[in-house]
């Protein structure tokens, strides 16, 4: 790809990366948004009980900011938990909105934001470009080192039984992301590794993106591999570790602006479904169908799978192909010492689901045409399989 080729890159204005800054997030919002009165937390149960929303709960009040909390969130958000999450804010009249969680928290937030200010429905949402009206102001802080939704303008609902459907529209992009790894502190392991190789895959899938791959997605995704790929094997043994888990929440949001603007494709179209189907979280979902993936792909991709592979196993020369099964071979490695399960069989599929998945796979054709090589149904049912 030429380096001059024309391109257009988007994303949050303002971040603030330093342990400890979601204890003063009051004093952050007051200088950033001196009109907001009436702020809205938007996060799930299990990050409430942790009390750790309790410092910037109280750093917002005494910069004079009401706060409500809604906690009702859940993991693959629902229809319903979004349409009741923007009715608590109307009711309010919230004028800030601030996503405190994983990607589901700040999808939520994002949806709120975008719905609650403008009267717009959910419905007429869907898809790409399709958000009217004003949002309030929105503010997102990750408490893993994964998804990137901090600073990606894409919210998933599940919109059936395992259905997902998403929002994408410029108005889902935050105003300001706080990245404190404070936060992350308490994350086990294993959800540590699972959200970690989550972002190394959007940095992966970013790099060989077919349609908007660009210098600047590339240049983010690069460093992305390289912040990750040091760290997460430290942040899964040692939680404790400030540095280590600091450097994961940068490595996650550098691939959130890679996939942002140059969009992930077959191993996430692919992975949906076993998060849809089985409620297998997300990054777990990705890193089980990833190596399979990569293989799949090696034939459009080698050269580009060779050049980052120079990032993760950068003691592996050779032939692009080589270097290539370096890069396979290395995130395989990752998992296995992070003891996250490996094969679709650990997580409960077993080979007469794999119709079904290939069926649903093939749905995702806003993911699918983003991949480096086309993709059949006989091509992902046989990756799959491959996986089991």
């Amino acid at each position: 790809m030429s380096t001059f080729a024309s391109f257009n890159f988007s994303t949050v204005p303002h971040l603030i990366s330093q342990p400890g800054a979601a204890a003063q997030l009051g004093q952050h919002i007051s200088a950033q948004f001196p009109n907001a009165r009436r702020a809205l937390i938007v996060t799930d149960p299990g990050f409430l009980r942790t009390g750790l929303i309790d410092a910037p709960a109280r750093d917002l009040k005494k910069h004079n900011l009401a706060v409500q909390i809604y906690s009702d969130v859940v993991a693959d958000p629902p229809e319903h938990i979004v349409l009741s999450a923007v009715e608590f804010a109307r009711k309010h009249a919230i004028d800030i909105v601030i996503g405190f969680g994983g990607g589901s928290s700040m999808d939520v937030a994002k949806l709120i934001a975008v719905l609650a200010g403008s009267g717009q429905a959910l419905s007429e949402a869907y898809g790409i470009g399709n958000v009217t009206g004003e949002r309030l102001p929105l503010v997102q802080i990750p408490t893993t080192a994964g998804t990137g939704s901090e600073v990606t303008n894409i919210a998933i609902v599940t919109t059936g039984a395992t259905t997902k459907m998403g929002v994408v529209a410029p108005q889902l992009y935050a105003d300001l992301a706080v990245l404190d790894a404070e936060l992350t502190l308490g994350l086990p392991p294993l959800v540590t590794a699972a959200t970690g190789i989550d972002a190394m895959v959007h940095a992966i899938e970013a790099f060989t993106s077919k349609h908007k791959k660009n210098p600047m997605s590339d240049m983010l995704a690069r460093q992305a591999l390289s912040l990750l790929s040091k760290n997460l094997v430290t942040a899964c043994e040692n939680g404790a570790n400030l540095q280590a888990r600091q450097a994961m929440l940068l490595g996650a949001y550098f691939a959130g602006q890679a996939f942002s603007n140059a969009p992930v494709a077959a191993v996430h179209a692919l992975a949906y479904p076993i998060g849809g189907i089985f409620h297998v979280p997300h990054g777990l979902s990705n890193s089980l169908v990833l190596p399979h993936v990569l293989r799949f792909n090696m034939p459009e991709a080698v050269d580009h799978y060779a050049e980052i592979a120079g990032i993760i196993a950068p003691h592996v020369d050779g032939s692009l192909e080589a270097r290539a099964e370096a890069l396979i071979a290395a995130m395989q490695q990752i998992a296995r010492i992070t003891g996250i399960e490996t094969t679709l069989q650990q997580v409960g599929i077993t080979e007469a689901d794999l119709d079904r998945l290939a069926d649903d796979a093939m749905k995702q054709t806003r993911l699918l045409g983003n991949n480096p090589r086309e993709l059949t149904r006989a091509d992902a049912r046989a990756i799959y399989a491959a996986a089991l």
